[in-house]
């Protein structure tokens, strides 16, 4: 798969919302100092998302386990892909001294995909779950997990260790799936949602807009993710991480965004945050306000 090639003089500017302001300093260094202290890994600062600012002054961070590099390429994700090194022993632990450390009262875990685990690392995501919840009771968690190749068994392990919120993120619409996610599938993803949402668990997902797509792929979409009865849901735009990522084809105004998610509200969503910075995570523990 290549990455379709846009001349300098058709590359869109990005519009005035979606710039975002500097960084607060001593909050950010503060987070940052203890993540590097503990050797953890945040998928905030590995896939540049642009509310790093907001949520690390504010405390939050979603945590990346399973190390730092993905089995998978796709062509939006600014994470590293390649072979990733061992599983580190004792990343549960480091996760619940940053939690402590931190007060945090709502968590998110996520990791890159690991296709060369047996189970996909759902056994590693069930025993911080359960590791968590023993130390910290008060801190509700929520996992953002990759598809673990349609092992459905492997699934019914995060959903067995009782996590607030399992989300997985389809994060495009079906016609680019394929291209986009070439190691993915897109049934196998809403069939995992479909299991998620018949569990105690709340069900969640979330994709991103500006990739080319119709708006009638984005009300498929939505369609698809209520069918299975998915509870939460985010809508963000695509933002290009480097020259070797996906163009952008569209900046979606914040009245776009307005609009699908009165949509997504009318289908019998939950919850849902939609607008140019929302991204899986962000916001995460206001839906329980």
């Amino acid at each position: 798969m290549t990455i379709p090639q846009i001349k300098k003089e058709q590359l869109l500017r990005k519009p005035s919302w979606l710039k975002v302001r500097l960084p607060i300093a001593a909050e950010c260094r503060k987070i940052k100092t203890t993540l590097a202290q503990l050797k953890l890994h945040t998928v905030c600062q590995e896939a540049a998302c642009p509310n790093i600012a907001e949520c690390f002054a504010g405390g939050t961070a979603t945590f990346l386990i399973l190390g730092n590099i993905c089995t998978r390429h796709c062509f939006y994700c600014h994470v590293q892909h390649g072979v990733p090194l061992p599983i580190v022993e004792n990343e549960v632990d480091q996760l619940i001294a940053a939690v402590q450390k931190m007060d945090l009262k709502y968590i998110v875990i996520t990791s890159v995909t690991r296709d060369d685990l047996p189970d996909g690392g759902a056994g590693i995501f069930a025993e911080c779950i359960n590791q968590l919840r023993h130390a910290q009771a008060d801190c509700k968690i929520e996992v953002l997990i990759p598809d673990f190749q349609g092992n459905f068994p492997a699934l019914e392990k995060v959903i067995a260790a009782g996590p607030s919120v399992i989300n997985h993120n389809m994060e495009t619409v079906k016609p680019l799936f394929p291209q986009l996610r070439p190691q993915g599938n897109y049934d196998v993803s809403l069939e995992l949602l479909s299991r998620v949402s018949s569990s105690s668990v709340i069900s969640k997902s979330g994709f991103m807009i500006g990739f080319g797509e119709s708006n009638d792929d984005i009300l498929r979409l939505m369609d698809d993710l209520a069918a299975v009865s998915c509870e939460r849901l985010t809508i963000g735009q695509y933002q290009r991480p480097t020259m070797q990522h996906w163009p952008v084809a569209k900046y979606y105004h914040p009245d776009e965004f307005a609009r699908y998610k009165e949509i997504a509200c009318k289908l019998g969503f939950q919850y849902v945050e939609a607008g140019p910075l929302v991204r899986s995570s962000y916001h995460a523990a206001m839906a329980d306000l």
